[in-house]
């Protein structure tokens, strides 16, 4: 049995307007890597809670079916279908400054990539293997997103 955070649940990590929108089951087969991530969410509002008292992670893309993640246009190897990544905010912080707290205070919890995305949300993932540490700013040029190395 599987024992989620008391502040993260496997609602909020699967919740979908466009799944429900489109008839999709977004529940994943599996919840461990699901659990994975709660874990570290619960993690980092405890730190972050440390600094900024009232401070609350908000979740708005965890868990993607491949199904749902095809409608939306995720990337094909997106960590978000494994479970293993959340798109979050903090109303206490900038996208940028949340980007930064995490790059700063999880690395002992092994994150695999944070991106501060298009100065709107944090994407947070993990990984199977090794973590990569990768710290990256989405943007959009020319109407395509592009990556850029660094928290920017």
């Amino acid at each position: 049995m599987f024992k989620f955070p008391p502040h993260f649940t496997v609602e909020e990590l699967t919740r979908s307007q466009t799944a429900t929108r489109n008839g999709i089951n977004n529940t994943p087969d599996d919840l461990s890597d699901l659990m994975r991530i709660a874990w570290f969410l619960e993690s980092l509002r405890t730190k972050i809670r440390l600094e900024y008292r009232n401070a609350v992670i908000i979740v708005s893309s965890g868990y993607r079916s491949p199904e749902l993640n095809l409608i939306i246009g995720g990337s094909k190897t997106s960590a978000h279908m494994k479970g293993l990544a959340a798109d979050i905010s903090c109303p206490d912080l900038t996208p940028l400054e949340l980007a930064q707290f995490i790059a700063d205070t999880m690395a002992d919890e092994g994150f695999d990539q944070v991106i501060h995305e298009f100065s709107r949300w944090v994407h947070v993932g993990l990984s199977k293997g090794l973590p990569r540490y990768e710290l990256l700013t989405a943007v959009k040029e020319n109407g395509k997103t592009v990556y850029k190395l660094g928290l920017i």
